[in-house]
């Protein structure tokens, strides 16, 4: 049977389904960008909504070939802050026999901290911070090695911040400048530990890491565990904020449909990195998708 789990994010709809040894039989990544426009409308657009309902048909088709029975299904922040995200919920309900959890920041905060919890046992006993750049939000946790301190999540991600600053192509220092105002405004809020890792989940992350390898197809494998150094990554950013959608496209370990909105979302980890003065920036493949069947396997 096995479990299958589906993030409804505000950029892409991922699948997970593991068997009961909790090994990845099927692990997904389609583009809904449910959140475009979302920012300055408040709404979810038509063709986004159409676009994850496709995505939705396709994923129970998959889950009833692999005989997963009911999935577990939860939306994050542009469901959360969407006025009309019910159009969406109620049809793509329908389509996978499942309901659909609006998540809270805070939980979908404490799910991607398990899952790097699991992933990386060998942190267990000091410090460090869990980082989740999503398309609409980023959550922020702060553990002592053993449970979850604070676990927070800012109203900034890739999505939103690109649509935000970002207006030209190549953007412009000014629209550089204002990114990084608005990055480093929202982290001043925070109470974060100095000198420790950082660990990095969701798509930006998981990019970041198959560029700094320059993968020609990818590797969760090699991406999970990647260590990078803030220059690495100051390095990364500069390289994106300076190409044009067209040419980032070309980047090796570039997932072409996140190439428009990848440099807001890097411009996170990277002020983040600088914030905590971190040690290293260690990415990792596994985020709430995990953290959702890691909980049901536990139960």
């Amino acid at each position: 049977m096995g479990t299958a789990v589906i993030d409804i994010g505000t950029n892409t709809l991922l699948l997970l389904i593991v068997d009961d040894a909790m090994r990845p039989v099927v692990d997904l990544c389609r583009f809904g960008r449910l959140g475009k426009g979302l920012d300055a409308s408040g709404l979810l657009a038509t063709a986004s909504i159409e676009r994850s309902l496709e995505i939705c048909r396709e994923y129970r088709k998959v889950i009833d070939e692999h005989g997963a029975g009911t999935p577990i299904v939860v939306g994050t922040q542009a469901l959360r802050e969407a006025r009309n995200s019910a159009d969406f919920v109620r049809v793509a309900q329908e389509i996978l026999g499942a309901p659909i959890e609006v998540i809270a920041g805070e939980r979908e905060a404490q799910l991607a901290f398990l899952s790097v919890a699991r992933t990386f046992p060998e942190l267990a006993g000091s410090p460090y911070v869990v980082v989740d750049v999503g398309g609409g939000s980023t959550e922020v946790i702060v553990t002592n090695g053993t449970k979850a301190v604070s676990a927070v999540s800012l109203p900034i991600g890739a999505v939103r911040l690109t649509e935000r600053h970002l207006q030209h192509d190549p953007p412009t220092s000014e629209e550089t400048r204002s990114l990084f105002t608005e990055i480093d405004d929202r982290l001043a809020q925070l109470e974060l530990p100095t000198g420790v890792p950082v660990i990095a989940t969701a798509g930006t992350a998981t990019t970041l890491g198959a560029m700094a390898l320059r993968l020609e197809s990818y590797d969760s494998v090699a991406v999970t565990g990647l260590r990078l150094e803030a220059m690495a990554i100051d390095a990364q950013l500069a390289r994106l904020l300076t190409a044009t959608v067209a040419a980032r496209r070309l980047f090796k370990g570039m997932e072409p449909q996140r190439a428009d909105v990848i440099a807001g979302g890097v411009a996170i980890l990277a002020r983040i990195v600088h914030r905590v003065d971190a040690t290293v920036l260690i990415t990792c493949d596994r985020g709430v998708r995990w953290g959702l069947a890691y909980e049901r396997s536990a139960r």
